[in-house]
């Protein structure tokens, strides 16, 4: 085929073309947009825009809750809550004495008192010694004044209790029978006395501890004080008779 023919057939193709596109109407143009808009719509689901704003609004939801959660620990964590105690506490007298009663020093304990531990534990092991100590020598004195009062020579505890340098043959043993009584005597009261401080250091700790927790929300003023400055004291009188006076005054403040 010869050029020129081929050349004639496309535009005679072209100019077709151009007649028809002249030939619609706008109307026509308006509802192929209209077609074709409906066209490229029905490729996406219907509720594609729908399911975007809902997921829009719940990560903005999300996210304003992340937010309030966020300042809710930042204000608990800086807040003064962080510093104070979380509940304030407040010990119950009776609960102080029974466990003063069940054990020496767990009323003080609870009261968180532990500075007075060292106190009252020192002066249980003082008694404790004391009561020990006492014992034993009244046991002693006891035992050789028992040997000396008998008539058995078998039983002779007292000869351990001979002053230094002294036979038994040659010693008065009627003053020393009143040296072992005196002795043993002496021995068992300071042991007794010993165990009625034992006895009156348990009460006093049951009384710590319930004044204690008692008082422990006294509220004591800091502005406790006595105050002294001079002062001029008139008598309720009428004329030139009335007198007056110079003194200091006394005031208390709490």
């Amino acid at each position: 085929m010869k050029p020129g023919a081929i050349l004639f057939g496309l535009l005679f193709t072209f100019g077709s073309t151009l007649l028809q596109a002249q030939e619609h109407t706008p109307q026509e143009l308006q509802l192929g947009n209209e077609r074709l808009q409906q066209e490229r719509s029905s490729l996406v689901p219907a509720d594609s825009i729908t399911i975007s704003n809902e997921v829009d609004t719940v990560v903005v939801a999300d996210s304003d809750q992340r937010a309030a959660t966020t300042g809710m620990l930042l204000s608990d964590t800086i807040s003064d809550a962080f510093f104070a105690p979380i509940q304030i506490f407040k010990p119950s007298p009776r609960k102080a004495v029974i466990y003063s009663a069940l054990f020496p020093g767990m009323g003080q304990v609870y009261n968180r008192k532990y500075w007075k531990l060292p106190i009252l534990y020192g002066g249980f092991v003082g008694f404790t010694y004391a009561i020990t100590w006492n014992n034993g020598m009244y046991r002693d004195y006891l035992g050789a004044y028992q040997d000396i009062m008998d008539s058995n020579p078998e039983t002779n505890r007292w000869h351990n209790l001979l002053p230094y340098g002294r036979d038994p043959e040659t010693i008065d043993q009627a003053w020393f029978t009143d040296v072992l009584q005196k002795r043993k005597d002496y021995y068992r009261y300071y042991r007794d006395l010993s165990i009625i401080g034992s006895v009156a250091l348990y009460m006093l700790a049951m009384v710590d501890a319930y004044v204690d927790a008692q008082l422990f929300d006294f509220d004591m003023s800091t502005d406790l004080s006595l105050r002294v400055a001079p002062a001029l004291l008139r008598e309720q009188q009428a004329g030139m008779l009335a007198a007056s006076s110079y003194g200091l005054q006394f005031s208390f403040n709490f």
